[in-house]
């Protein structure tokens, strides 16, 4: 036994302390049941807080002719029908009660004079169903959540890095890891797992994560535990993200700047969105507005940076500062730029894993006993397409029926069957790691990694591409071999950087792989190759490892919310 090991015992473990993680841990501790939420990276600072647009339910303050049933027609159609529709059906149904919790745990939500909660326009929506504050929604509802946690007296580790989940014969029983900032060991056993681990949008150059954050620890934490991860090359590009400065490059503008009404122009001063959704403009779909920018800049009518310009500056200032203020301060202090005065110049950036690890409808259970998903490490509800808003409502929903099943699949349990062996193979791989000491740079093999994917699985791909990136990956992969690690004065950051680029490289093969397999443009999947959709290409792909892909079929979607469906036209969508 290692010395500087900790044995912690739980009921349920919960990886990931974004609000995902956060309102599963926050059922657990109300319905009395132990619970630890463990994290790499501050609380405070989860991904969660960077959504600023809203968060979605059919509460009709605005429309009262909305409801649910519109809620998850309009889900699914944007999903380009690779949404699971049980799932859908759970979260815009369950929608309102979410925004209840978050009302209980004191979130100060935008009102209507008259007390009502504010409701407005996200692209795509048929009616106002997004409830926000100001724009930065994510990181009111990250506070809030933290809030309650505290109340509850949860205990919160986010220095501790989780390397590996343990299971014995398809049966969880906790997870390993260390401390980032002493590499301290700790040996955690717990009956039931989530896993709120993020996506994987980090593998791309240009992304809204930032720098150690959605590297696709889900998707190698979830399939190394004998989970399998689902729609993997489904990959939301949003539309706005900065270019400059390079170190800030992907900062999400929020889409709330085009609902408010900022236009889009190519270098030519044109409103390009005219050609490509001229119904909805600049509230069309995430997937159409980036793919009309990318277009724009790739047949050269973008700016000299390659960029597109957003502009608010037509906006009475009073709009912009009560509405945009992250907008507006962001830009002030990252470029030295006033939105009230001069366009931005954006380009499209990663954002969202729409797919995830495959779980079920009903309790998002893996198929590993024990062990469930959450949030964006999750796949079933986006499809081909994420509505914006979308993902926050998510994590209220699932948070609350994830933890009801953790606690009912814990309090079940007789006995708990525990591995010295998986135990022994997660010390280890950390411990063969601590003694590495090749040429490699990890740092550098990650930046050629986000090379990889940027050039070869972006806005656009091609059989050609897809292949030049998978040969590209081969050699990363053996280069991976050769990796030195050297923990320092100021912690295990090195140690982490290397598990980071493991997840990287893992979720890399699963996107690339289905992406290939993917022979067809539907959403946010463009094939220069095969522009068009393929009807026997309505399945999600479900991929378990290196070269193993399967078809699985989606089920019927209800009359009650098939009827109010609209076709999707896909005029405008095909480039190059």
């Amino acid at each position: 036994m290692k010395s500087n090991e900790q044995q912690i015992a739980t009921s349920v473990l919960v990886i990931g302390t974004g609000g995902a993680g956060l309102r599963a841990a926050i059922e657990l501790a109300e319905r009395g049941v132990d619970v630890l939420a463990v994290g790499k990276r501050p609380k405070a600072d989860a991904h969660t807080s960077l959504a600023a647009g809203g968060i979605n339910a059919a509460l009709s303050t605005m429309d009262p002719e909305d409801s649910w049933q519109q809620h998850a027609a309009d889900t699914l159609k944007e999903s380009y029908l690779l949404a699971d529709p049980e799932t859908v059906r759970i979260v815009t149904e369950n929608a309102a009660r979410g925004i209840s919790d978050l009302e209980r745990y004191g979130m100060p939500f935008a009102r209507e004079a008259d007390g009502r909660i504010s409701q407005r326009f996200f692209g795509a929506h048929t009616y106002r169903r997004t409830a926000f504050a100001g724009d930065y929604t994510g990181l009111e509802i990250q506070r809030t959540l933290i809030n309650r946690a505290t109340q509850l007296d949860i205990p919160i580790l986010d220095t501790v890095y989780i390397t590996r989940i343990l299971v014995r014969d398809n049966v969880v029983f906790g997870a390993y890891g260390f401390d980032l900032e002493d590499g301290t060991r700790y040996l955690i056993h717990a009956d039931a797992v989530i896993l709120a681990a993020g996506g994987h949008t980090r593998i791309w150059r240009r992304t809204s994560s930032r720098r150690d954050e959605n590297t696709g620890d889900s998707f190698r934490l979830a399939l190394e535990a004998g989970g399998r991860i689902r729609d993997a090359e489904l990959v939301q590009f949003h539309p706005s993200g900065l270019i400059a400065p390079e170190n800030a490059a992907g900062t999400l503008v929020s889409e709330a700047a085009r609902g408010e009404g900022g236009v889009l122009r190519n270098s030519l001063g044109e409103r390009f969105m005219a050609k490509y959704d001229p119904e909805r403009m600049e509230l069309s779909t995430r997937d159409r507005v980036a793919l009309a920018a990318y277009t724009e800049i790739k047949q050269g009518r973008g700016t000299p940076a390659g960029g597109v310009w957003l502009d608010v500056s037509h906006l009475p200032r009073e709009t912009i500062m009560q509405r945009l203020p992250r907008v507006y301060h962001t830009l002030l202090e990252l470029q030295m730029l006033d939105i009230t005065r001069e366009p931005i110049e954006i380009a499209p950036t990663a954002h969202y894993s729409m797919g995830g690890v495959w779980v079920r409808p009903e309790d998002h259970g893996t198929g590993v006993e024990g062990l469930y998903a959450l949030g964006e490490a999750a796949s079933g509800l986006h499809g081909a397409n994420r509505l914006g808003g979308n993902s926050l409502i998510e994590l209220l929903v699932y948070g609350r029926i994830v933890g009801e099943a953790a606690a009912r699949y814990s309090r079940s349990l007789a006995a708990q069957q525990r591995s010295s062996e998986a135990a022994a193979q997660a010390r280890h791989e950390i411990d063969e790691l601590l003694a590495a000491d090749g040429r490699e740079n990890v740092r550098t093999l990650q930046r050629t990694l986000r090379n990889t994917m940027t050039d070869h699985a972006g806005v656009v791909r091609d059989e050609n591409g897809l292949r030049e990136g998978l040969f590209e990956l081969d050699e990363l992969e053996h280069r991976t071999k050769d990796v030195g690690i050297h923990p320092d004065i100021a912690g295990y950051q090195d140690l982490a950087h290397a598990f980071d680029l493991k997840a990287a490289t893992l979720a890399a093969r699963a996107t690339l792989e289905s992406a290939l397999e993917r022979r067809e443009t539907r959403g946010c999947h463009n094939r220069s190759d095969y522009p068009n959709p393929d009807t026997a290409l309505r399945v999600n792909l479900v991929w378990s490892g290196p070269g193993q892909i399967t078809h699985e079929a989606i089920a019927a979607i209800p009359d009650e919310i098939a009827t109010l469906m609209r076709d999707v036209s896909t005029e405008g969508k095909l480039v190059e």
